[in-house]
């Protein structure tokens, strides 16, 4: 969970128990931390810049334009457009346990700059360009993110002579990391209908449907017909993970789900995610989970026999 500083808790002016707001403006952003100390319902905000809202404690219960309520909660982020209106419930905020959240608004232009920047430099597939992201986009943070988020909070915070460079430097890093975020989950969403002349939702179909098979980086480039340095260098911009890294990761998530079948033994499952052997398999699947594959079905099992 992201931390707000010491300096920042002592310094700032507690004026409103209902989204009391501190904020800190810089040239291309500015960062809002609101808190609340008292149960609320239907109180709306609303900002006239994209803005990234990431939680920090307690729960929200967001309704906005195009999306029904959902909670919202530690860890997790939303991205919104200029001007849209959000209405939001406290249904847990107490004085005691108070609910705060972060809110950065990011210029336009800085985000033009950054798209322009990501099209010069990192080629999508099918010479696609870079575009504005998914707005109203709600994702889990994962740990760069994270670590971008716990950066600017101490940046905006501090009081450095040289804050505004350093800022606009993660400001960047930051986007980029959401578009790629918000990629992922375009190929990976399964209601999504992908496109059929998109090379790269080819091989990201290809992978899902084959994890239980080698599934060599010289296939995956022939099948998006590029060279393999080519498509190795195209998929991490878009996607912002190694093919390698993917492959993995769609293995665990395959890996969790037949886990939860207690008659499964742990060599049934990694074989039929296409691990070659229980070594690397426990070692993956450990760098994600934190945990091991065996103990995770213990404590599946555990939890279970409580019930």
């Amino acid at each position: 969970m992201m931390q707000l500083p010491k300096h920042f808790l002592k310094n700032r002016k507690l004026e409103n128990l209902v989204e009391n707001q501190t904020s800190y403006t810089m040239n291309n952003a500015s960062l809002h931390i609101f808190e609340t100390h008292q149960q609320a319902e239907s109180v709306l905000l609303q900002f006239d810049q994209p803005v990234l809202a990431s939680m920090l404690e307690g729960k929200k219960i967001m309704h906005l334009r195009e999306k029904q309520h959902f909670n919202f909660l530690p860890g997790e982020s939303l991205i919104l457009p200029a001007n849209e209106l959000m209405c939001i419930d406290f249904p847990e905020a107490l004085e005691t346990n108070p609910t705060r959240c972060l809110a950065m608004a990011i210029s336009e232009e800085k985000i033009k700059k950054v798209l322009d920047h990501m099209n010069e430099n990192m080629s999508k597939a099918d010479d696609r360009e870079w575009n504005l992201m998914d707005y109203n986009f709600h994702f889990t943070n994962d740990i760069g993110i994270y670590q971008i988020l716990q950066r600017l909070i101490f940046l905006f915070t501090e009081n450095h002579p040289s804050k505004e460079l350093f800022v606009d430097n993660m400001l960047q890093e930051l986007v980029i990391r959401i578009m790629q975020t918000n990629s992922r989950k375009i190929y990976s969403d399964k209601s999504l209908k992908l496109s059929s002349n998109s090379r790269l939702a080819y091989v990201v179909e290809y992978i899902r449907c084959n994890l239980h098979r080698p599934i060599p980086i010289e296939l995956l480039s022939e099948k998006a017909c590029m060279s393999v340095s080519n498509f190795y260098r195209v998929f991490k911009n878009e996607l912002g993970m190694s093919p390698t890294d993917f492959i993995n990761t769609e293995r665990i998530k395959k890996a969790v789900s037949l886990l939860q079948d207690e008659k499964r033994t742990v060599k049934e499952v990694y074989l039929e995610c296409g691990f070659e052997s229980r070594s690397y398999f426990n070692r993956v699947f450990k760098s994600r989970k934190k945990i091991t594959p065996g103990d995770y079905q213990s404590r599946l099992r555990q939890v279970r026999a409580e019930v």
